[in-house]
């Protein structure tokens, strides 16, 4: 899927720079219209590219839109994989790892809305569209399992179960924040999703720099 070559040349830079420009332009296009009414010819338009430069690049509208996806996904994947600094409290890394999500989705959420509305036509965008979720919960759920490890965090939780709808929880947030524009107070936001996710797993919550870290009931 998708051409990287021209007559079997490696590409140049001036190919490489009009791809570019072409996914761009797309992502916009999708961003305004929605998947379904976007035309190539508005992508080529918005783009500045000739009509038919177009399938030089890609075979298809499907094809320039998985590839608007995979850079999504990409920085959503940095987002999730973005660790606090070494030392950290745990309770300072939930807050860490909630505002670097949260500021993911708002760069990308009107194109994460087109992501999840096309999702449920075409299995290929909707296993995309999982992954970007589930690098988020895998996360979450790495993280407990070692506070319970360290003795932290509850014993009793179903990990799994617990790290789907703590996600679940700062997606859902994150959408209604930026997909529809409900009006928050970004500190309070943060501050609330960490102490019930903090809460859920059965660590003392502090505000930040505190170092709150221990079981229910405990701070260490």
């Amino acid at each position: 899927m998708g051409k990287q070559t021209l007559a079997g040349r490696p590409p140049t830079e001036r190919g490489r720079r009009k791809r570019g420009t072409l996914v761009q332009a797309a992502r916009e296009e999708f961003e305004e219209r929605g998947f379904e009414e976007t035309r190539i010819a508005q992508i080529t338009g918005r783009a500045g590219i000739a009509y038919g430069s177009f399938y030089t690049y890609f075979d298809s509208k499907d094809e320039v839109f998985h590839e608007v996806a995979k850079g999504v996904a990409g920085e959503m994947f940095d987002a999730a994989r973005s660790a606090a600094p070494p030392g950290t409290a745990p309770v300072d890394r939930i807050r860490y790892a909630t505002e670097r999500f949260l500021a993911a989705y708002r760069d990308n959420a009107r194109i994460m809305q087109v992501i999840e509305q096309v999702s449920p036509r075409h299995p290929h965008f909707r296993t995309l569209f999982l992954e970007i979720r589930g690098l988020f919960v895998d996360r979450i759920t790495s993280g407990t399992r070692r506070l319970q490890e360290e003795g932290l965090a509850s014993a009793d939780i179903d990990v799994e179960t617990t790290a789907s709808m703590l996600g679940g929880m700062v997606e859902h947030t994150a959408r209604m924040l930026f997909l529809y524009g409900e009006e928050h107070d970004p500190e309070v936001v943060v501050e609330t999703a960490t102490r019930l996710w903090a809460r859920g797993i059965g660590l003392e919550y502090g505000p930040p720099g505190t170092g709150s870290q221990g079981a229910a009931g405990q701070v260490d």
